[in-house]
């Protein structure tokens, strides 16, 4: 309990730094949203009382401290294009686009999880045969790939009219959309996305369990006349779960942060898209709110990942 709560208080103290962050990176951008609406034509002081009008007027330290008020209470505050049109408020904004990118992270999950540990088992079980060095092969090439050229790769085997043409292109869902048609349309970011985070579980679990293989235990198991894949099941599999929780739990971290770039790519109507056109929009009050829901998040995963590495090691668990 003290290691978690100590885990919990840097997690909160990183938020706030990252939230100091996020507002003076913002603050850095070039323009602002007075002159991304008002045009070049605007003259200055049009665009001061522009600026007025929605509070850019005030000073920095002030605005900070009035979105980490409001944040506190649950209030990411209105988005500045609102109010040319109608109020609207960030978080009403953001509530199905986070639908949305959990959806997707999910279904990514769903297959990556599996996946990843499924083949590190079986690279182990099969260790330097012709399995285990195409698996680490085909890895290798997935990593060193960025996420936009996979998923441009994805999108011409298994969109393209040239090739196969078996899934859409564009991952266009809608608020009614049933849940076998978002599965469907999400087919192609969610593969994209599983071969960018598999590759890195698979490569861990396999390490883990070969580390794990070279234990006494392991030997006397061998010398009982037990079976390879029984020794990799019942003996090195439950003494490798803390590595493997680990590593899962930082690549699903990773794995929603990391949908901004695939979500722009197959023009999917989740967080990361909207963070990318609000930024392009200078829509400040969105942009924080992503940026911080994205950190977030990330350092949860990182905390439960902290934690689950000590329940599962006997060692850290007892330390005497």
């Amino acid at each position: 309990l003290k290691i978690v709560l100590q885990r919990l208080g840097l997690g909160l103290i990183t938020l706030f730094v990252v939230s100091l962050i996020i507002f003076v990176a913002i603050l850095m951008l070039p323009g602002g949203f007075a002159e991304a609406i008002l045009g070049q034509a605007a003259t200055p002081e049009t665009v001061a009382a522009f600026n007025k009008e929605i509070g850019l007027d005030q000073p920095a330290w002030l605005r900070y401290y009035n979105w980490i008020a409001g944040v506190l209470q649950g209030d990411f505050g209105t988005s500045y294009a609102s109010r040319i049109g109608y109020r609207r408020e960030v978080a009403e904004m953001l509530a199905p686009r986070a639908f949305n990118t959990l959806f997707l992270a999910g279904m990514t999950a769903v297959i990556a999880v599996p996946l990843s540990v499924g083949l590190g088992l079986l690279a182990a079980l099969y260790r330097n045969t012709w399995f285990d060095r195409g698996i680490n092969m085909i890895s290798l090439v997935s990593i060193s790939f960025p996420e936009f050229f996979i998923a441009y790769i994805a999108i011409v085997l298994l969109a393209s009219p040239a090739f196969l043409n078996i899934l859409p292109s564009l991952a266009k869902v809608e608020d009614d959309s049933t849940v076998l048609e978002r599965i469907y349309r999400c087919s192609l970011p969610a593969i994209t996305m599983t071969l960018v985070i598999v590759a890195h579980m698979m490569r861990m679990t396999r390490a883990a369990i070969i580390n794990v293989l070279a234990s006494p235990y392991v030997e006397m198991a061998r010398l009982k006349g037990a079976k390879p894949w029984q020794i990799i099941i019942r003996h090195a599999l439950p003494n490798a779960w803390a590595p493997i929780v680990t590593v899962v739990a930082l690549n699903l971290a990773y794995l929603i942060v990391g949908v901004v770039v695939v979500e722009y790519v197959f023009t999917y109507p989740g967080m990361g898209k909207q963070m990318v056109d609000a930024v392009a929009a200078r829509d400040v009050p969105v942009v924080q709110a992503c940026a911080l829901v994205f950190a977030a998040t990330y350092i949860i995963l990182n905390l439960i990942a902290d934690v689950l590495g000590i329940v599962t090691n006997p060692r850290l668990l007892h330390p005497k």
